[in-house]
């Protein structure tokens, strides 16, 4: 992360809660000004942005948000993240993005999986590790990223010809709760489950940051 990302102290206080969530919003506003335009991409770069997205998320989110529920310690928390849960589960997610892939003609394959490979390994194991406080800012920061990510998705989708957006309009209003929900469960779990004083509590952020810029920026191939 930017160097204005700061670490709390072993308590939350309002006013250092605004701190932090108003530097994811910022960190997702520095992501969001690096999108190139759409129509001055090529079809086969539109095309690799979609697949390695759906590469990523269609088998990695639920994950992800399960290792969120396990490692927290709140109550507050755990009913947050486990209504998110239901919700992907409830209403299919990772097929609702599977069927937007397939629409776009960007169906994933081995080779849209080799570019990020490394980076997911690396949100994988850090996910491992369990770690409340800085799983549940990394979602945040994730989730906020989404909301404000879709639009530029369907118009990858539109330019590669599909109709089917049914994903991106979901997940462009519903992440928009989760957000909030998500920063509201880190209050809660940070005020008795803190992160380890010597521990970066921006951590999963950025590594999923970096994992992010892997699916937009895909192989030197696709940069032609």
């Amino acid at each position: 992360m930017s160097a204005t990302l700061i670490s709390p102290p072993r308590t939350l206080n309002r006013s250092l809660g605004a701190s932090i969530q108003q530097n994811i919003v910022c960190a997702v506003d520095e992501l969001l000004a690096s999108l190139p335009d759409p129509k001055q991409l090529s079809a086969e770069r539109r095309r690799g942005i979609i697949s390695r997205y759906t590469a990523v998320l269609e088998g990695n989110f639920i994950y992800w948000m399960t290792g969120a529920y396990l490692s927290v310690k709140t109550r507050p928390a755990r009913l947050i993240i486990l209504e998110n849960l239901r919700e992907e589960v409830r209403d299919s997610h990772p097929e609702m993005l599977r069927r937007f892939a397939i629409a776009a003609g960007a169906e994933p394959t081995d080779s849209d999986s080799l570019p990020v490979r490394q980076e997911l390994r690396d949100v994988r194991l850090f996910v491992g590790r369990l770690s409340g406080a800085r799983i549940v800012l990394m979602m945040g920061f994730f989730e906020g990223f989404i909301q404000k990510f879709m639009s530029f998705l369907a118009e990858l989708a539109r330019e590669q010809g599909s109709s089917d957006l049914e994903y991106t309009d979901v997940h462009g209003v519903c992440d928009v709760g989760h957000t909030q929900e998500l920063f509201h469960a880190l209050a809660a779990e940070m005020e008795i489950n803190p992160h380890e004083a010597d521990t970066d509590l921006f951590e999963g952020v950025d590594l999923l940051r970096t994992l992010i810029q892997s699916i937009l920026r895909g192989p030197a191939l696709e940069q032609n």
